[in-house]
Formats: C-alpha cells, sequence, structure tokens
C-alpha cells in the first residue's frame, strides 16, 4: 500500500486529471460570484462563530470538489490555499450582531463569541477558490501534486430502522496538504461520530476536530495529546453552539490518527476502534460507558447517578458517560477523551473504527474471521468489506444507526498470501495518556484508495 510502484501511478493519474478538472471547472464557473449568483453550495446555518470559519469553508470545499471529482491532494492543497487567502482579508464586513436573547444571560459570555455571516463568507470564499484555480490552471505548485501514501479505505453506514441517520465520519489521507503540513511526516486521519438527540453535535465534531488538532503545537511532538485536546476544544465550541441556537444533542467520537509510523487513537462515549495484527485483535481502548466502575464514581461524585433502566444510564437519560454536546448533562457526561499511542512495525492489517450499532451485537474476536472469509470470497479484494460487516450487524439485530470504516494497513491480497487468520484478543502493548482500565442521509457505501 505505501510502494513506490502506487505512489507514482497515483501521481501521474492525479497530474492528468488537474487539467481536466480545471478545464470543466471554469466552463461551469466562467467567472466568480456575483452578489446575485446562487451559490454552489449548501452554506452550514445563517452565522458562523470566528473560530469555526476555517473548518466550516473546508467542509465546504472539499465536499465540493470531490462531488467534482477533483483528485483528493490537489482538492486538499487549493482548499487550503484559498481560505488562507480568505483569512488575510478584514472579515468584520462579515460581522453580525447577535439577536437579543434572554435578560438573565450573560452579557459577559455573549461578547466572548464573534458572529459572522455565513452566505457572505461563504460567497467570498468561492471567489478565493475561483481566483486559486485560476492561479493554478497556469501552472500548479509542487505541494499540490505532491505523492502521498495510498490507503484503501473501505467505508459503509446506513440509517437502519431508526427515523434518522445521525452518524458521520471521516476518511483524510490528505491532512497534511488541508493543513498547509510542509513537513517529513505523512499523517492521515479517520474518525467515526455517533450522533443522538440529532446530528448536529456529530456533524460538527466531524468538522472540527481534526481541525482543531492541526492548530494545535502538540501535533508536532505529542499527536495523542492533540488529540485529547482537540476532543476538548471541540467540545467547548458546541456547548457555545448549542446555547446560543438551543441545540441539545451530543455525539461519542472515535478517530485515529497516523503519523509516520505511528498510530494515535482517542475516544469519547462507545464507538470504538480495534487494531487487527496478523489475524489477531489487539485492544486499543475501553470505552466509556456509565456501568465503568471509574465513570460511575466519577458521575456520583460530581453529584449525578447511574441507573439501570434496559441498560446502564447518567441520570436516567444516555446510556454514554462521555460525549461532545449534551449541554444539559454537563458535567455528569464528560467532554474530555481517552487517548493512546502505538508504533506501527509494519505487521498490522488493519484498523475497524465503528459506532455501537456494530459494535453491540459483533465481538471483537469474530472481526478477524469476518473479514478474513469476505477477503477469500472476494479473492483479495477489500473494497467492499465495511458493506459486508455492516450487513453482519443489522442481521443480528442492530436497529441502530451503523458505521464502519475499514482503513487497511496492508493490502488485502497480502493478507490472504499470509493466511493469517486469527480469531482471538491481544492487549495491545500502548504508551496511553490517561489510558483507562481499558454520507448520504440514508445510506454511505464509499471504498476508496486515495
Amino acid at each position: 500500500m505505501a510502494s513506490g510502484a502506487p505512489q507514482n501511478s497515483s501521481q501521474m493519474a492525479c497530474d492528468s486529471e488537474i487539467p481536466g478538472f480545471l478545464d470543466t471547472f471554469f466552463q461551469d464557473f466562467p467567472a466568480p460570484l456575483s452578489p446575485e449568483s446562487p451559490l454552489p453550495w449548501k452554506v452550514p446555518g445563517a452565522v458562523l462563530s470566528q473560530e469555526e470559519v476555517e473548518a466550516e469553508l473546508a467542509e465546504l470545499a472539499m465536499g465540493f470538489l470531490g462531488s467534482r471529482n477533483a483528485p483528493p491532494p490537489f482538492a486538499a492543497a487549493v482548499t487550503h490555499k484559498a481560505i488562507s487567502q480568505l483569512l488575510q482579508i478584514d472579515l468584520s464586513e462579515f460581522k453580525k450582531l447577535p439577536e437579543q436573547e434572554e435578560e438573565e444571560e450573560e452579557e459577559e459570555e455573549r461578547a466572548l463569541v464573534t458572529l459572522l455571516d455565513a452566505k457572505g463568507l461563504a460567497r467570498s470564499f468561492f471567489n478565493c477558490l475561483w481566483e486559486v484555480c485560476s492561479q493554478w490552471q497556469k501552472q500548479v505548485p509542487l505541494p499540490a501534486q505532491a505523492p502521498q501514501r495510498q490507503w484503501l479505505v473501505s467505508i459503509h453506514a446506513i440509517r437502519n430502522t431508526r427515523r434518522k441517520m445521525e452518524d458521520r465520519h471521516v476518511s483524510l489521507p490528505t491532512f497534511n496538504h488541508l493543513f498547509g503540513l510542509s513537513d517529513s511526516v505523512d499523517r492521515a486521519y479517520f474518525a467515526v461520530f455517533d450522533g443522538h438527540g440529532g446530528v448536529d453535535a456529530a456533524r460538527y465534531a466531524s468538522v472540527h476536530v481534526h481541525a482543531n488538532v492541526s492548530h494545535l503545537p502538540e501535533l508536532l511532538t505529542d499527536p495523542a495529546a492533540a488529540l485529547k485536546e482537540a476532543f476538548r476544544r471541540t467540545d467547548e465550541m458546541f456547548l457555545w453552539k448549542a446555547k446560543r441556537e438551543r441545540l441539545q444533542s451530543g455525539t461519542t467520537g472515535v478517530c485515529a490518527l497516523i503519523t509516520g509510523s505511528t498510530l494515535h487513537v482517542a475516544w469519547l462515549g462507545d464507538s470504538q476502534v480495534i487494531l487487527v495484527q496478523q489475524g489477531q485483535v489487539v485492544k486499543l481502548m475501553e470505552p466509556h460507558k456509565p456501568e465503568r466502575q471509574d465513570e460511575k464514581e466519577r458521575i456520583e461524585a460530581l453529584g449525578g447517578f447511574v441507573s439501570f433502566m434496559d441498560c446502564w444510564r447518567v441520570n436516567g437519560t444516555l446510556a454514554v458517560s462521555r460525549a461532545i454536546g449534551d449541554v444539559f448533562q454537563k458535567p455528569y457526561v464528560s467532554g474530555e477523551a481517552d487517548a493512546a499511542s502505538r508504533k506501527l512495525t509494519g505487521s498490522e492489517d488493519y484498523l475497524l473504527l465503528a459506532c455501537d450499532g456494530f459494535f453491540d451485537v459483533v465481538p471483537h474476536q469474530e472481526v478477524s474471521g469476518l473479514v478474513h472469509s469476505h477477503l477469500i470470497r472476494q479473492k483479495g479484494s477489500g473494497l467492499r468489506v465495511a458493506e459486508e460487516l455492516v450487513a453482519v450487524a443489522r442481521d443480528r439485530g442492530s436497529h441502530d444507526n451503523i458505521t464502519v470504516m475499514v482503513v487497511f494497513l496492508r493490502d488485502p491480497q497480502e493478507l490472504l498470501e499470509g493466511g493469517a487468520q486469527g480469531t482471538g484478543d491481544a492487549q495491545a502493548d500502548v504508551g496511553s495518556q490517561d489510558l483507562p482500565t481499558g454520507l448520504s442521509e440514508l445510506e454511505t457505501n464509499t471504498s476508496q484508495r486515495s
């Protein structure tokens, strides 16, 4: 997957695809948008706080460019350049005064948040994107063409029998391109967020956690600590938004950041990630559930309680003890993530990230056998393995939203040739930080090499 040949062939494909993408782009958008022109994307709400701007506009651009089949490294690099260009201008012209709130809300709190007109920002940003594409049509900078490690990622997500799809996921092998990181360390980010009480928190986390990571100095020295702080910061930002917009949703989350030859994972709640190495399942984490003794003691020390009502719940409501959001359950439902790190040796097979809709019915120790059987039937192709794993969970009675992401760390064909098939668990030897004893609305099916 990281060999020279796939990188080189991918690079040649990327080089040949960029001119064609730009030609089509300028056929459809021969000039920047006028004030009367319709926007080519759906704006994320009426206002954005200043600290939300970069991540929200990056999400708009990456979705827009991806829908037009822009090569991912180019899409990420041109997005970064356009955002950098936008942030150089005075954004005060987009400033909006907050609406009159209830008298009891503290003036001091409202003054901390600068709100900007999202629609106006999105229009100006598109024109920055247009200008950068126009410049790059003449000459694409080398960083936008830089080779990257090739990843095979299989993703499948379904609403299942639930009324709404509240899961979100992120697959970002172009992490460095998107955030303008030019050091020698390859970085790739993958995440699954499982919302409850609405999709707002899950969507917010899927946009902001990785952006917050990118700005932290710890990313370069202690990526696991950066992930923890990014979760905390995202929770803080969403709580401001929730109070402002009267949102009550929350989300669990799990993410994996691979930096060079080291895996870093962080999590809140009961979404989980496991590592399979030579057919053996390696336990990387312990989910945050109210029945965990340490979580129960933490909640009770704060004045809350844990009770059994079809399952163990915090204050008789939530079945998870840590999450982003859940403004009315803070501090009992904590926004503090746990994180762990592990050196990769090259013998690892794949990562599997999934929400509780999967793990509640599929034990860790069965994952390796299910994946191995799929690879045998598909003659070494892992493109649709996530789809089959989701089907297994659904057939076993899961009624929840189900999202599964399989990130291959070795070529699936190599896994078959090695004949590795394990059904047991192996405890990870991880360096941890506070490690405890322990996208369609309806359906998404994504298998990608990027």
